[in-house]
């Protein structure tokens, strides 16, 4: 009997429930190899994958249109071939930045934090280490690496500078990395999240309250500060003629150029901000969620008992779902969910739970210790939609559905600090 009063359907208990909307980003498993990214692939350096996402191609567009225009005026006898020169610099700028996100790669990699990837995009490049660092010193090592590359990048630039003539190509393209990779540096040491110096003063606030979740708080903060006076500050100081150029009318097109050029930057480091919160949020609350716990308790049956026969165990024993045991108990594979749902009522006594299986092949037995970033570890590397839970001793604890994962990183997301 339900709360109510009425009968309940001795299958209810194990019959899968639709899944709730997604309210935001769960652990989803990656997609199969080759797959995987959001653009183009372009080789993996120290096996980590690099992509272009298509946003580049249009970032590269803008640059050699506005470069060219530049180089129409400082040298104009080249002509229409100006559009190649600034084509090459744009691709030799986003090469300094995926030299800038390889500083963050090799220094994660050295302290042994996974890269998924990483993917040059509009406005720069992103390093996704899929860990936290486990000290505020290796913290605010691994976020200055990047800024002290493009310094470096900088300096070199500037040396080769005098080793041509001025007023050259040559002279012109490599005053122009000098200064864009000068610019990349000093940006990304702005002390606000997701730029590098947020993560500089995340470390630093780390450091002296002893708690991550602070560092993080602070340093989100700031970069929405941050976010807000690139927002006015940026179109006010070209306004004002304090960026050296000529003072636009408001209005005109250069005004509007960057207003909307400050629009977008303010937009990204807000968005970045919220998004390094929300993430720093799932972190500090992963230990709670277990396999255990989030684990559907289960019932052993054999390959050739009656769907509705096992569903009738499930519901005596309280339990949610079906694992397919040998003649010796020992688990062989899982009932999917999916398949039982596609079974209608009348026909569930003549289908055999055998035929509705999936087999258990390795990676698919989950451990009910595993918690937080084990966990999701774990079942990144062994991509499936249910595993097994087995206790130390090897016996069953239950079943394990991705979708109640997902379920629960979603919910630890949306609760509030």
């Amino acid at each position: 009997m339900d709360e109510s009063g009425k009968p309940q359907d001795p299958e209810e208990s194990v019959r899968p429930q639709p899944p709730e909307p997604p309210k935001g980003e769960g652990p989803k498993a990656p997609p199969p190899s080759g797959k995987r990214g959001g653009g183009i692939l372009m080789g993996r350096p120290f096996g980590v994958p690099v992509y272009v996402a298509p946003s580049w191609f249009l970032v590269a567009a803008l640059i050699t249109w506005v470069f060219g225009g530049q180089l129409e005026r400082v040298l104009p006898e080249l002509g229409a071939a100006r559009y190649l020169v600034s084509l090459f610099f744009a691709v030799a700028f986003y090469a300094s930045v995926l030299v800038h996100e390889l500083a963050h790669t090799v220094a994660a990699l050295r302290f042994k934090l996974p890269v998924r990837r990483i993917q040059l995009q509009f406005f720069g490049g992103v390093s996704e280490i899929e860990k936290e660092s486990e000290s505020p010193g290796r913290e605010f090592v691994l976020a200055f690496v990047g800024p002290l590359l493009s310094l470096v990048l900088a300096a070199v630039f500037y040396a080769g500078m005098q080793l041509v003539e001025p007023g050259t190509v040559p002279g012109v393209l490599l005053a122009g990395l000098m200064i864009s990779n000068l610019i990349v540096a000093l940006f990304n040491l702005l002390p606000g999240l997701p730029l590098d110096g947020g993560r500089m003063l995340r470390a630093v606030v780390w450091k002296i309250t002893g708690r991550p979740m602070s560092g993080t708080i602070a340093a989100a903060w700031v970069g929405r500060a941050l976010a807000v006076t690139v927002l006015i500050g940026l179109p006010l100081l070209t306004h004002t003629g304090a960026l050296g150029n000529a003072r636009p009318e408001i209005g005109d097109a250069d005004s509007l150029t960057d207003a909307l050029l400050a629009a977008i930057l303010a937009a990204i480091i807000w968005t970045g901000a919220g998004n390094s919160l929300r993430m720093a949020r799932l972190r500090e609350r992963l230990p709670e969620l277990t396999a255990r716990t989030l684990t559907r308790r289960a019932v052993p049956v054999e390959t050739a008992t009656p769907l509705s026969e096992a569903l009738r165990r499930a519901n005596d024993a309280g339990a949610r779902a079906l694992v397919v045991v040998d003649p010796q108990g020992m688990p062989t594979a899982l009932v999917r969910e999916a398949a039982i749902v596609g079974v209608p009522d009348h026909r569930r006594p003549w289908v055999p739970v055998g035929t509705l299986a999936q087999d258990l092949k390795d990676g698919m037995r989950v451990s009910a210790e595993l918690a937080g970033e084990d966990l999701l570890e774990y079942l990144r590397a062994t991509p499936a939609t249910e595993y097994l839970v087995v206790e130390r001793t090897g016996e069953i604890y239950g079943v394990l559905s991705t979708a109640d994962v997902e379920r629960a990183f979603v919910s630890a997301m949306a609760r509030p600090n």
